[in-house]
C-alpha cells in the first residue's frame, strides 16, 4: 500500500530525500489530495527561493527551422522547399539584435532546429555562403554578435556534442536542451518520437551529463501531455535530479504542456488540463528542491495563480520583440499584467540573466570573456529589478 500522501509530504518537507516510488505516489495522488500537495510544494519553494518569481528579458532569434526531426506535435520545423523555411542570415541577426537592444531585452535566445546540415545539402551550401562549414560555427558567430551589443546568449540547438559545447560555451550564458522524456516507447511506431531519431532519450541525456563535465550552467525540461504516463514524468525528472546531484550544474527545469496544432499528427491529441500541469510542476519541486522550476505563462494564460501555487518561482523569457516560435498561436503576457497577477499573489516579480545569479560567482561556469556583459547587464537590473512596463511590451502575435 505504501505511505500515505501526507506522510510523504510530511517527510519531504522535514528534509527527507523523496523517493521515485514516493514521487509516483504524489503525482498520482487523488484530486481531493492536490490542495496538500501544492502547499507541500509551494512551502518548499517559499523556504528554498523566497517569494520572488522571475523572468529572463528576451529576445527568440530562430537562426533556422530547418530540421532533421519530425516530433508528431511540431509546427517549427520546415524542410528547405516547406513554405516558411527560413535560415537567418547574418544581417537578419544584427538587425534583430539592434531591436532587442532597444527595447531593454538583455538575453539572446537561439533556437533552432537539430542537425539541418546532416539533412539539408541546400542548407550547407547556405552556411558555406556565411563562411561557416557547421551549425555550431554560425552560432558562435550570432552570439559574438550579440554579446557585442550588450545582449547575453542562450542558446538551444537540440543535441550538441562534447566539442560543440565547448566551442559555444564561451560565448554563452547557460545552454539549453528539453529532455522531454527518458521512455523510448515515446519513440516506438506511432507515438511522437518515431520520426525524430534526436529525440533519442540516451543522445539526450548524454549531452546532460556532458554539459555538467563541461560545467555549464543548463537549462531542460519536460513536455507534459506526449502520451507519457505520469510514472514516465517522475521518472524523467528522477533522471535530471540525478545528472545534477552528479555536476551540479541543472540551473532550471521547465515543466511545459503540450499545445496541440492543427496539421500535426497530433492536432487532435488532448491538451493536458490545468490540473494536469499542476501537479507536474508541484512533483518537480518535490523532487528537485532548490533547482529554479519554471512553467512558461504564455501556454497556460488562465492559470498563472495555479502554476504559483504549485510551486514554480520562474516564468522563462518573454519577449517584447519577437514571438514564440515554437508556439507561435501562444503570445506572451504583458509583463505588467504578470507582475500584479504575482504581487496579488504575495510574489515579486523580477528580472534576471541567462544564468542565474547562483552559477554566476561559482567557479568554472561563466566563461571570463562574459563577465562584462553579466556585470553590466546584473548593475541594470540591480538599480531597477522590477523595471517599469514599458506600454510597447504587449503580448506579441504578429
Amino acid at each position: 500500500m505504501g505511505c500515505s500522501v501526507h506522510t510523504i509530504l510530511d517527510k519531504t518537507l522535514a528534509g527527507e530525500f523523496l523517493s521515485a516510488e514516493d514521487a509516483y505516489r504524489l503525482i498520482d495522488c487523488q484530486e481531493y489530495e492536490l490542495d496538500f500537495l501544492f502547499e507541500a510544494a509551494g512551502a518548499l519553494r517559499d523556504r528554498l527561493k523566497g517569494r520572488i518569481v522571475t523572468y529572463s528579458r528576451k529576445i527568440f532569434l530562430p537562426i533556422t527551422n530547418l530540421c532533421r526531426d519530425r516530433c508528431a506535435y511540431c509546427t517549427f520545423r520546415k524542410d528547405p522547399s516547406d513554405p516558411g523555411a527560413w535560415t537567418m542570415s547574418p544581417d537578419e541577426v544584427a538587425h534583430a539584435l539592434g531591436l532587442a537592444k532597444e527595447r531593454g531585452c538583455k538575453e539572446a535566445l537561439m533556437c533552432l532546429g537539430d542537425r539541418p546540415e546532416l539533412a539539408f545539402p541546400q542548407y550547407r551550401e547556405m552556411l558555406a555562403g556565411f563562411g561557416h562549414r557547421t551549425t555550431a560555427e554560425y552560432l558562435s558567430r550570432a552570439c559574438e554578435m550579440a554579446i557585442a551589443r550588450g545582449l547575453l546568449p542562450h542558446t538551444n540547438a537540440g543535441v550538441l556534442s562534447y566539442n560543440e559545447m565547448t566551442l559555444l560555451k564561451p560565448v554563452n550564458g547557460s545552454l539549453g536542451l528539453m529532455l522531454e522524456n527518458v521512455s523510448p516507447r515515446l519513440s516506438l511506431k506511432g507515438m511522437p518520437h518515431f520520426s525524430a531519431p534526436d529525440k533519442n532519450p540516451a543522445l539526450r541525456l548524454r549531452m546532460l551529463r556532458e554539459a555538467g563535465e563541461l560545467s555549464i550552467a543548463f537549462t531542460t525540461g519536460i513536455l507534459v501531455g506526449i502520451g507519457e504516463t505520469r510514472k514516465e514524468r517522475v521518472d524523467s525528472l528522477v533522471a535530471i535530479r540525478e545528472l545534477h546531484e552528479r555536476y551540479g550544474h541543472i540551473q532550471e527545469v521547465i515543466i511545459q504542456n503540450l499545445r496541440a496544432k492543427s496539421g500535426t499528427p497530433m492536432a487532435a491529441f488532448p491538451e493536458p488540463d490545468a490540473l494536469e500541469i499542476a501537479r507536474s510542476v508541484a512533483a518537480a519541486r518535490l523532487l528537485l528542491g532548490a533547482i529554479n522550476v519554471q512553467a512558461p505563462p504564455n501556454l497556460s494564460p488562465n492559470d498563472h495563480k495555479l502554476l504559483l501555487r504549485a510551486g514554480i518561482n520562474d516564468w522563462g523569457g518573454i519577449s517584447p520583440v519577437s514571438r514564440d516560435y515554437i508556439n507561435p498561436e501562444a503570445a506572451w503576457p504583458h509583463i505588467g499584467a504578470l507582475a500584479k497577477t504575482c504581487r496579488d499573489e504575495g510574489f515579486t516579480l523580477c528580472q534576471r540573466l541567462a544564468i542565474y545569479d547562483e552559477y554566476i560567482e561559482r567557479p568554472g561556469f561563466l566563461a571570463a570573456g562574459l563577465r562584462p556583459v553579466v556585470s553590466k547587464l546584473r548593475e541594470a537590473i540591480a538599480e531597477n529589478p522590477e523595471e517599469p512596463y514599458d506600454a510597447r511590451d504587449h503580448s506579441f502575435t504578429a
